[in-house]
């Protein structure tokens, strides 16, 4: 699938999909959002889709909202709120809610609610070029696209504060450093990396990761014995799929796994 705004190509066992309005630094306007959205719900409906790969054309990630694509009457109170309940809570739910690793190849930089995608998504790789902003404030607004909810989880409450109030860069070094990301690598290696990590879950047992998924996610509000419950319930189903037994069996005959990702 291809259009204007993304770009989609088709590897053995993953995706790879491209934010492609570089001229805007890829920054969203309806139509980007739509066809993202798009993207996603078609990768999530192949079989043989075990992982994506989510980067940015030219010398950015993404810069958030394009405001040039909101344009309002004089005197018109814009209703900021019905852009992010149509839009962008949409997109990264379904982000967090994909059951299949998510891997954000950050090229450049990644200001406001391109930063927040970028945080939804399972593991974030960025060139060292790169930065994340949080720029919010300086519009005078809130961080949004689960940038409240990411940041502290991920920096602690203190740094969280500062980064949202002050709305100042972070480097890509010291966004790992920080822990915000996995890894901070060479501009020239950025897409190589993205690749050998899809590489890799494109051959993993798929359910198993996606049940990993959900169990961090639902750690964030659950009590120890709650999430002990949970543990108990995905490990029941993990072990009901061919990709344990087949992990089992390789381990005894002392071999490598071929894991379907099936259920």
């Amino acid at each position: 699938m291809e259009n204007d705004f993304i770009l989609m190509d088709r590897r053995e066992g993953y995706r790879v999909i491209t934010l492609n309005r570089p001229d805007r630094l890829n920054s969203f306007n309806e139509a980007m959002h739509a066809a993202l959205m798009t993207a996603l719900l078609d990768a999530e409906a192949d079989k043989d889709c075990r992982t994506l790969i989510l980067t940015g054309a030219g010398r950015g990630f993404c810069a958030g909202q394009d405001l040039s694509d909101r344009v309002f009457s004089p005197g018109e109170v814009p209703d900021l709120s019905s852009t992010l309940e149509r839009l962008y809570n949409p997109l990264v739910r379904k982000l967090r809610d994909l059951r299949m690793p998510v891997l954000c190849a950050v090229n450049g930089v990644a200001a406001g609610a391109g930063a927040n995608i970028a945080f939804a998504c399972d593991i974030v790789l960025a060139a060292r070029s790169a930065k994340f902003i949080q720029a919010f404030a300086k519009l005078g607004l809130v961080p949004d696209s689960g940038g409240t909810w990411f940041l502290p989880r991920l920096v602690g409450p203190a740094r969280a504060r500062a980064l949202a109030l002050l709305a100042e860069p972070v480097p890509a070094e010291q966004a790992e450093t920080w822990g915000m990301i996995w890894k901070a690598v060479d501009d020239a290696v950025l897409m190589e990396e993205a690749h050998r990590l899809a590489v890799h879950f494109s051959s993993q047992p798929t359910v198993g990761l996606g049940l990993i998924k959900q169990a961090l996610d639902a750690s964030e509000t659950n009590d120890l014995d709650q999430q002990l419950d949970l543990e108990r319930d995905f490990q029941g189903q993990a072990g009901r799929t061919p990709d344990y037994m087949e992990g089992v069996t390789a381990f005894f005959e002392k071999r490598r796994p071929k894991f379907t990702g099936r259920t």
